[in-house]
Order: structure tokens, then C-alpha cells, then sequence
């Protein structure tokens, strides 16, 4: 069976908070999640994530710190509009931008299907290995939030871009 869902942690553990992705699929793998859901840590290597999108998936869960100037360890729930990467930036093999990597993933033809950003709001991304204390705490919430999401129990999105989870 062909997953249908991808769950791309993402971010650079070695600048404190941005790791949380990574932190979170470690979580992920000791849960129990539907066969046709794939878990994999990207770390910051958009090139691989974007390969492995071309095998196909209905939906794409991203991972990663997003800054939205809230409290650290905030939680929230992004759809993406993969649509128009007029302005991604230029692809850089070595690097994690995710609007590079949908904008690669397009130019091979590929789809990441529905994409969905389970962000959290990171309290440092300076030199050093290790979430904060807030961040850490955040880790037990997202990966019930990408449970939920997996499982089909928060399939929709509110009408605004951002919830808390």
C-alpha cells in the first residue's frame, strides 16, 4: 500500500529550537499511526524531501519552528498554498526552505499534494543543541495533533490560515 501521508519533520538541531521537528518525529516513532502514514526526519535536507515527495502523497505534514511572534511553545496549524512560488526562493541542495523545495518538486513534475505545517513557536534558533523548556513541552501536543490529523479526526481546517492546535 502506498502511503498516502507524509510527516517530514524538518529544522536544524543544531540551532536549538529549530530541531523541533526532528524531536517530534523521534516522538512519532514509538506511537501508532496507519500503515498507509510514512514518518521521516528531513533535518535540513529539502533535495532528499523533495525526492521523496515524488512518489506521491495525498497530503504532506511539514514539522518544523515557525516565528510568528507569539509565546514559545505555541502551537499552530498552517495549510500551505503551494500554488504560486513566483517568489520561493532558489533551491539550495544543502539547505531547508520549504517553498524551494515545492518549487524543485514542481519543476520534476511532482505534487505534494494537501500540505499542512504543525509549527511551533520556537523561543531561540541560536547556536547550541537542545529545545528550550517551552519547546519541549509543545512535543506531546504536536504529535497528538498529527495523530489527529493522520487518523482524519481534524481533516478540515477552520477558515482562518493559523488555529492553535
Amino acid at each position: 500500500m502506498r502511503p498516502k501521508v507524509l510527516v517530514a519533520g524538518i529544522g536544524n538541531v543544531f540551532l536549538g529550537d529549530d530541531g523541533f521537528g526532528v524531536e517530534v518525529v523521534k516522538a512519532l516513532e514509538d506511537e501508532a499511526l496507519p500503515a498507509w502514514v510514512q514518518i521521516a526526519d528531513y533535518g535540513v535536507s529539502g533535495l532528499h524531501l523533495a525526492y521523496d515527495l515524488l512518489g506521491g502523497y495525498d497530503t504532506t505534514i511539514l514539522l518544523d519552528a515557525t516565528p510568528h511572534g507569539r509565546e514559545p511553545g505555541t502551537l499552530s496549524l498552517i495549510e500551505a498554498d503551494t500554488e504560486d512560488l513566483s517568489s520561493a526562493p532558489e533551491i539550495d541542495a544543502h539547505g531547508m526552505r520549504p517553498e524551494a523545495v515545492f518549487r524543485l518538486l514542481r519543476m520534476l513534475g511532482g505534487d505534494a499534494g494537501r500540505v499542512l505545517v504543525v509549527g511551533c513557536e520556537p523561543r531561540s534558533v541560536e547556536p547550541g543543541m537542545g529545545l528550550s523548556a517551552e519547546v519541549a513541552a509543545a512535543v506531546p501536543a504536536a504529535v497528538r495533533a498529527v495523530k489527529e490529523l493522520t487518523w482524519g479526526t481534524a481533516s478540515r481546517l477552520p477558515d482562518e490560515e493559523k488555529t492553535e492546535v
